[in-house]
Order: structure tokens, then sequence, then C-alpha cells
């Protein structure tokens, strides 16, 4: 399987991990010019920017080390833009989903979700 289509599964799988928790997804690929956030999604007084990483394992790094400054920092900008064309009185914060999947499509997942991640 490609990388793209292997992100693709990562945030498809991401955003059901996001719907059977409660999450009510907003937006998913949201792109601008600075940048891309993979899901946006509410639940109670927070609005959650979520990045997702799919890795087949840790054994290098953990899925959540490849979300750099850098690529934060983007997320942010991104989240920034995003705030000013869509007003809400719901609180920002910044999320990362790590999937785990050893034989990719096939086997079997797991998730880890953490919630404000940027701090």
């Amino acid at each position: 399987m490609e990388a793209r289509e292997l992100g693709r599964f990562g945030e498809k799988e991401a955003v059901k991990y996001l719907r059977r928790h409660g999450y009510r997804i907003v937006e998913t690929n949201y792109s601008c010019r600075v940048g891309e956030v993979d899901v946006i999604a509410r639940k109670g007084r927070y609005l959650a920017f979520v990045e997702v990483k799919l890795r087949k394992s840790a054994e290098f790094a953990s899925a959540r080390e490849f979300v750099t400054r850098s690529k934060q920092q983007r997320i942010l900008l991104t989240a920034a833009l995003y705030l000013a064309q869509n007003e809400t009185d719901l609180q920002p914060r910044f999320d990362v989903i790590e999937i785990y999947a050893p034989q990719g499509e096939k086997g079997k997942l797991t998730i880890h979700h953490i919630e404000d991640a940027f701090s």
C-alpha cells in the first residue's frame, strides 16, 4: 500500500475512533495556504485540531515524535486561519492520534489519543 493510501486509512480509523468516543467531526483534511489539519472535531467545550500519525511500530520512535516543532507551528497557523473564518465559542485544543498498524490495514490496530499534545 502506498504511503498516501496508508495515511488516508489512518485518518479514517482516527475518525471512527473519535466518533466512538463522543466527538462530532467538523472537517477532515482541512487545508489552506499554510498547512493542513487532518481532523477537526468537537466534544464538550473543545474544538480539537487533530494530527494523525500512523506507523507500523514504535521501534524506531513513537508516532507522536514525528509531529515536530515545525509541524506544530504549521498546524497552529492553519488552526488560526480556520478560527478566523469560522467563529466559535469553543476552546481550541491540539491533539495527536497515534495509530500502530503492524500488518497495515489487515491487522489489529493500536490507537493512542493524546489530548492537548502541544503543551
